[in-house]
């Protein structure tokens, strides 16, 4: 099951960057004290307890503005409501209740959505709390006071913010079928890649760049078996954008990213692999996933014996922390290879379930230890005493040593090219922990 999107709104500058930060855990969102300061929304995956969820930072909603930035960053706000399980509502308690928290509050009422209402900058508890009662005359809910500057009363809030969260539904944890998120720049052919796997024109089409602006899920049916295609509204680089709305298609594609068993990332072969595709697989990547680079647009390519050859050397160098990613070459216009990637969808599904015996790994491992010593510092050497496969999709692994300093991640890259070699693992990435032992005897 996906993690539960919670959305920060509110007006601008009654801390909704501070608070982000706080739960993040890190100065992420640009904080300063001018309205409007947040323009497009930052996202952040946070814990509390045995409870994940992704919380995004929107700009502030300031509702009869005639400004037009104010109004974008409103219209920004809308869409962080609608795709959000819960909503953060966040007002200042030095500021009391005003008009437009009263709109704010009418807006977030018309959503149905689950509302937690928070008083900021609430300092001293006891000094502000008959101010904080104030805001019970909006009408949803009992008011949280919390200080984001001094972290206060967050505890509290967050408790009760997970009794929001959805539950998974039983049919949910039992549907097995193949989750393909496709995710990519605008206009690489994501769209075309599903038409023309389902034989219809079920996704809105188009040379303006950013026609699919929500995650549109696909069932179809391949040689008797089902797979969901989740269509992502396309990433693209931030100078480049003229609509507001645009902005938001990375929390898009986090969410869909996030429901997926393996992603398929769409690169345009005429216009090449970028740095911002390197950023858009970086979502995938950071998230375990199963991964398929995509080169659509394959027919428009001059070719000669060396064209394959040179075109995956540069994929591999832009994409260089994903070494594992299989690619493939297709064409969305022409329908050529584009069968093919059920085949790779099944491989690489395979792989991120793939268990391996512990006995079996720790001969590995033992066999490249004796090919390869483990590094030492200060006279002190690397001894790894045993390693375990702990979990699937992706598969993870734990390596005890007597050392951790010690483990340089060049090693631990080469114990998990050996492992590679072994067992394959195409198209997922492998996690590894290191975690340290005691000798016995000491």
């Amino acid at each position: 099951m996906s993690k539960p999107v919670v959305a920060i709104v509110g007006r601008p500058n009654v801390g909704k960057s501070t608070l982000f930060n706080a739960l993040a855990g890190g100065m992420i969102s640009i904080v300063k004290d001018t309205p409007g300061v947040t323009r497009d929304r930052i996202y952040a995956d946070v814990s509390w307890l045995d409870r994940e969820f992704t919380l995004i930072d929107t700009g502030g909603i300031e509702p009869e503005s005639k400004d037009i930035i104010l109004s974008q960053m409103r219209e920004q706000a809308q869409i962080a409501i609608d795709t959000a399980d819960v909503i953060m509502f966040l007002t200042d308690v030095r500021q009391g209740l005003v008009d437009a928290d009263s709109k704010v509050a009418d807006m977030l009422r018309r959503s149905s959505k689950p509302v937690l209402l928070v008083v900021n900058k609430v300092d001293n508890f006891e000094k502000f709390m008959p101010d904080v009662y104030e805001f019970y005359n909006l009408g949803i809910g009992e008011p949280y006071p919390i200080s984001s500057a001094s972290r206060l009363g967050l505890g509290d809030m967050l408790d009760e913010l997970v009794q929001y969260f959805p539950e998974g539904t039983q049919e949910e944890e039992e549907d097995e079928r193949p989750r393909v998120a496709i995710i990519g720049k605008p206009n690489v052919g994501k769209s075309s890649i599903i038409n023309k796997l389902l034989g219809e024109q079920r996704v809105i089409v188009s040379d303006v760049a950013g026609t699919t602006r929500d995650a549109i899920d696909t069932d179809i049916v391949y040689n008797g078996k089902e797979y969901v295609f989740i269509d992502t509204a396309g990433l693209r680089r931030k100078s480049k954008i003229k609509e507001e709305l645009e902005r938001y298609s990375i929390i898009r594609a986090v969410s869909a990213v996030e429901r997926s068993d393996v992603v398929l990332m769409v690169i345009d072969a005429v216009e090449g692999v970028t740095e911002q595709d390197a950023k858009i697989a970086g979502i995938a990547h950071e998230r375990g996933k199963g991964m398929i680079i995509v080169v659509n647009k394959w027919d428009a390519i001059e070719k000669n014996d060396k064209t394959m050859r040179e075109y995956e050397k540069e994929v591999r160098r832009v994409l260089s922390f994903m070494p594992y990613a299989e690619i493939m070459y297709v064409s969305a216009q022409t329908g050529q290879r584009l069968v093919k990637l059920y085949d790779m969808i099944d491989m690489v599904i395979e792989n991120q379930s793939l268990r391996v015996a512990t006995g079996v790994l720790n001969e590995i491992m033992m066999e490249a230890v004796a090919m390869q010593q483990p590094p030492s510092d200060k006279g002190k050497r690397l001894k790894l005493y045993y390693i375990t496969q702990v979990a699937v999709k992706p598969p993870t692994f734990v390596i005890f040593v007597n050392d951790r300093e010690l483990m340089h991640f060049s090693y631990t890259r080469y114990l998990e090219n050996k492992i590679r070699e072994a067992f394959g693992f195409r198209g997922t990435s492998l996690k590894f922990f290191i975690r340290e032992r005691k000798e016995k005897g000491r």
